[in-house]
């Protein structure tokens, strides 16, 4: 079989029209932009000869496009439904589109299909991991343009030698990717198609086929195939039921509970993955949990890694859940029906507590347990659930003996000890150990439990409204009269010096956990304009009740036998959400210095920050643990670590894994985005990079850290992330500000919105509209 060589989108399909067998493609007809200046009239003519009456499609084909170099895919104009009328027109338009025309340039017409079902791309390659996944994004229609601009339609993916066959929905599209790889000599393809309906079947057409542009050459198949059949067993273990554990399966995500994604990134480096595992998901957040009452999961730990990216076992989570003194033949009911709702509600990943497990009492309790009765579930038993919860967040809210104010106390003591620690002659070895000691002891664990309080106020908070003591304006009106840490320093920028601001501020850094994110003391300029102070924010208006609330709220108090009054449940909800983000804000310090320590003593030893990324936290420990070679030991740990990041940038996994099989091959799924307001704008749309251009625009981050508030400096029309909650930092941040956001778009809607130009987001009605 003779190899074939790319040309122009013309030449390309014109070489292929003999030789393919898994697609067809339409009757073509081309010119020259040279044919066209000269024989105008002829060049007409054969389009009605070659390809009989329209409607036709008029195409570019230059040699700007479609190349070994650039694709320009979506540069250049293709015009749809052409008569004879209008096609002379249409190919002045087409020429036009190229700026500079060459005399060799083409025009492409073929005729339009009819019937068409599904249209779009195919990679052989993902062009973000440069893998061999083959990927399939389309839309149920004809406008392969909306695909090809990023603009909408679905997406799937399936390793190149998957152990899964793909569905007979993309079996002729592999196909075809597969022929196409064959008759181009490897060569990794991206290719456009539409599927006609024939009478009853179902027609493939190849519309081009062009060189899928690669950052770096693609590993083989086979080494793919390998890795993908290790975390393959690795999930088929993990599914297996666990004689210490409730449930009979887990599922594997990337939002849930502690949520990975939205705090280290989907795939963070190696070292912010080992210090997030240090501090919080190996052993921190079990203890928390046993502490305020549910049970005990310690050594349980909450986030496996496939090759680097991190997920949560969302049975140990859902474990977590369960008030310690529920019986055990309840709890495990409660376990599976939990997983069962995820798996039947895919979206609801990042909004679990709100969703799905029952973790505290809230005033509308009795109406949602409601929906257990029709999965099984007595009366008895949910009165017997019920009473669980109550005596579980009456110790975490009682107005005296609440559990969170002994968390509350602990951070004064991290922050002594800090300070006594920095203030010693310790060496940076012996810092970096005691600060991230301390970080968890007195940092990460009230963290964790004030966080619990912070979840526990807003659902509490929620469950006013849906019992109709709070409207939805009191809800927004009592978050927006909360003062948490963040929202002190929006103030505090527009009044203090550059000296005392970074002074208060300086260890935050929009990567909490990545060493390669710097500190706002260490690139001050990055971040704020200092010749410019913000305006000072409006005051605060403080949330006032009303007699008929405070009344109405005794009696349900009392009926439910919640043992604050009113005037202490609503301190309770004001502290535990200020506490919980200024808690973040102190353990961060902690860690931050101990991240600057660790650059400081890798630059003794030649090791860059961009070396360090590739530590294991535990290189450290031993560093001062043991008597042994520092540059040795700092060595052989980011060696170890860069080969493994360079097998987790070549992953790409679903953000909720439900079965083995999902590694081989799944389809990205369309997020369930939290909106934070009740607020509408429109405005450009532009990433966080861009500091020159935020003001009044919708800025776009990747996650909801804390790290990012030096934004709120700039006057923001809107926010977007990709992950986060709805009761994350960036969420409780926004509806203190009144700021229409978009918290926890997913991985593909937040792809198609942060490259719009221009977006309409409308937070009542939850709908982002792409305008430009």
């Amino acid at each position: 079989m003779n190899t074939l060589r790319f040309s122009t989108k013309a030449g390309t399909l014109a070489a292929l029209r003999d030789v393919l067998q898994s697609a067809r493609i339409a009757p073509l007809h081309a010119f020259t932009v040279a044919d066209w200046q000269a024989h105008r009239q002829s060049c007409l003519a054969a389009v009605t000869n070659r390809l009989g009456a329209g409607l036709w499609i008029v195409r570019s084909s230059c040699g700007h496009e479609d190349n070994l170099a650039t694709s320009n895919a979506g540069a250049f104009l293709s015009i749809k439904n052409v008569d004879h009328q209008g096609l002379e027109q249409a190919v002045e338009q087409v020429i036009a589109a190229y700026g500079t025309a060459q005399a060799d340039d083409e025009v492409l017409i073929q005729p339009m299909l009819t019937q068409v079902l599904r249209s779009g791309v195919a990679f052989s390659h993902d062009p973000n991991t440069c893998a061999p996944y083959r990927v399939v994004n389309w839309s149920d229609d004809d406008n392969t343009a909306a695909v090809t601009g990023g603009m909408g339609g679905r997406m799937w993916q399936q390793a190149a030698q998957s152990a899964v066959p793909p569905s007979p929905l993309f079996a002729p599209i592999i196909a075809l990717l597969d022929e196409l790889l064959r008759l181009f000599d490897g060569l990794p393809i991206d290719c456009e198609f539409a599927v006609t309906r024939e009478q009853q079947t179902e027609v493939l057409w190849l519309l081009q086929a062009r060189p899928l542009i690669l950052a770096t050459p693609p590993e083989a198949a086979s080494a793919q195939a390998q890795r993908l059949t290790l975390i393959q067993r690795k999930v088929a273990r993990g599914m297996q039921p666990h004689p210490f554990l409730m449930g009979r399966r887990t599922v594997y995500g990337g939002m849930p509970d502690w949520n990975p994604a939205e705090i280290v990134g989907i795939r963070p480096n190696p070292l912010a993955l080992s210090l997030y595992r240090e501090l919080v998901t190996d052993a921190i957040w079990a203890y928390q949990r046993h502490n305020y009452g549910y049970r005990n999961l310690r050594s349980f730990p909450l986030m496996p890694h496939f090759f680097g990216l991190p997920y949560i076992d969302v049975r140990l989570s859902f474990n977590s859940f369960i008030p310690a003194d529920l019986d055990e033949g309840l709890a495990g009911r409660l376990v599976d029906h939990y997983i069962d709702r995820l798996l039947a509600e895919p979206t609801l990943h990042d909004k679990i507590e709100f969703e799905i497990v029952f973790s505290c009492y809230t005033l509308d309790l009795p109406q949602r347990l409601a929906r257990l009765a029709e999965v099984g579930f007595s009366p008895h038993e949910r009165h017997t659930i019920a009473n669980s919860l109550r005596h579980l967040t009456n110790r975490i809210v009682h107005p005296q003996d609440g559990l969170w104010r002994s968390d509350e106390a602990k951070l004064t003591l991290l922050n002594n000890r800090r300070e006594h620690l920095m203030a010693s002659s310790a060496d940076p070895l012996e810092r970096i150990y005691w600060l991230l000691e301390d970080a968890k002891r007195y940092g990460t664990l009230p963290f964790a439990g004030l966080a619990r309080a912070g979840f526990v106020a807003v659902q509490m908070l929620k469950s006013l409204v849906a019992v109709g003591v709070f409207a939805e304006t009191d809800y927004h009106a009592f978050m927006a009269s909360i003062l948490t840490i963040s929202g002190q320093l929006a103030r505090d920028r527009a009044t203090l010096d550059q000296a005392t601001f970074l002074a208060r501020y300086g260890h935050l850094r929009p990567g909490t956990y990545d060493i390669l994110s710097p500190r706002y003391d260490e690139a001050p300029e990055v971040y704020f304009d200092w010749a410019q102070p913000p305006p000072a924010p409006e005051p605060i208006q403080p949330f006032t009740l009303t007699l008929p609330q405070m009344r109405e709220m005794v009696t349900l108090l009392k009926t439910h036998g919640l043992e604050p009054d009113p005037v202490g449940l609503f301190d309770f909800m004001q502290a535990g959400i200020e506490w919980r983000e200024l808690a973040k804000f102190h353990f961060t310090r902690n860690l931050s210095d101990a991240l600057a320590l660790m650059t400081e003593l890798g630059s003794r030893y030649g090791f860059s920050r961009e070396d360090l990324a590739y530590c294991d936290i535990r290189v450290f420990q031993e560093l001062h643990i043991a008597a042994t070679h520092p540059q040795d030991l700092l060595l052989r740990s980011i060696e170890q670590g860069k080969a493994r990041y360079a097998e987790t940038l070549k992953l790409s996994l679903p953000p909720l894994i439900a079965t083995p099989d999902d590694m081989w091959a799944f389809e990205w799924p369309a997020a369930a985005p939290n909106f934070i307001t009740q607020k509408q704008v429109t405005a450009p749309v532009v990433s966080c990079e861009a500091r020159d251009q935020l003001a009044q625009a919708i800025v776009c981050i990747p996650n909801a850290d804390p790290g990012f508030d030096w934004l709120f400096a700039y006057p923001l029309a809107g926010l977007m992330t990709a992950w986060g909650g709805a009761n994350s930092h960036m969420a409780i941040r926004a509806g203190e500000l009144g700021l229409p956001a978009v918290i926890g778009a997913g991985e593909v809607l937040y792809r198609r919105w942060s490259s719009a130009q221009r977006l309409h987001i409308d937070c009542a009605g939850r709908r982002v509209e792409v305008l430009a």
